[in-house]
C-alpha cells in the first residue's frame, strides 16, 4: 500500500514550494529523507531530521551516525535512527501530518501530509507534481531566501550584484523561482542510489 504525500516547504509563498510523491510503505525514513532531497532538488549537503507537528513530541527520526557525540543529549528513546524506522511504523491514516527539517542552521522545514493510501503495488518513489523552484543550498533558510527574492527583483538593491554573482547568473540571466520540471523531478527520483555514501556538512 504505497503512500501519497504533499510536502510542502514552509514560510515559502509566491510561489509556494511543493512536491507530490508516491512511496512505498516499506521505505525506510533514510529512504524517504534522500527521494524528498532528490525531488527537491537539494544537495543533501546537511544534518536532516523528521519528528512530529508539535515539537514537544517525540520521536525524532534522524541519522545518528551524523550526531557523533552529540547522541548524550537526547534521552532514552528520543532520537530514533531513520535507517531502522520505515514509514509504515509511523504514517498510519490519511491527513496525518509530519516535519522534515533540512539543515538544522537554515532550518528548512517541510510540511509533510499523508494525502492517500493506494492499493497499487510500488516498488519505487515516483513524483507525481509539484510547484516552485528549490532555494539554493545556504541562503540563509525562508527569512534569507526572502531577501534573495527582494534584492534579484531589484537592480538598485545593495545586494543585488553580489547575489547574481553567488548564484554564478549571467548576463541577462534570471533566477526563475516558479521554475519545476516534472520530468527532471522525476527522472531524479527514479535514478536514486541508496548506496551512494553520503556528503554531509554537520551544521
Amino acid at each position: 500500500m504505497p503512500f501519497q504525500f504533499k510536502i510542502q516547504i514552509k514560510e515559502i509563498i509566491k510561489p509556494p514550494v511543493w512536491r507530490r510523491l508516491l512511496v512505498p510503505e516499506d521505505f525506510t525514513f533514510y529512504q524517504f529523507h534522500i527521494i524528498i532531497q532528490a525531488a527537491f532538488g537539494w544537495e543533501n549537503a546537511h544534518m536532516y531530521q523528521f519528528r512530529p507537528i508539535d515539537h514537544r513530541l517525540n520521536p525524532i527520526i534522524s541519522d545518528k551516525e551524523m550526531y557523533d557525540d552529540g547522541l548524550d543529549f537526547f534521552e532514552e528513546d528520543e532520537l530514533i535512527d531513520s535507517k531502522e524506522v520505515k514509514l509504515a511504523d509511523i504514517f498510519k491514516a490519511e491527513g496525518q501530518k509530519f516535519v522534515y527539517t533540512y539543515d538544522l542552521g537554515d532550518n528548512w522545514e517541510h510540511l509533510i501530509t499523508l494525502e492517500k493510501i493506494t492499493e497499487e503495488k510500488l516498488l519505487f518513489a515516483d513524483c507525481l507534481a509539484g510547484k516552485g523552484n528549490c532555494p539554493p543550498e545556504d541562503c540563509g533558510g525562508p527569512w534569507g531566501y526572502e531577501e534573495l527574492k527582494d534584492a534579484l527583483a531589484n537592480p538598485k538593491h545593495s545586494e543585488h550584484k553580489e547575489f547574481r554573482k553567488w548564484l554564478g547568473l549571467k548576463k541577462n540571466e534570471d533566477w526563475d523561482f516558479n521554475f519545476f520540471s516534472l520530468k527532471q523531478a522525476q527522472e531524479a527520483v527514479r535514478n536514486v542510489d541508496f548506496d551512494q555514501e553520503d556528503n554531509y556538512e554537520l551544521v
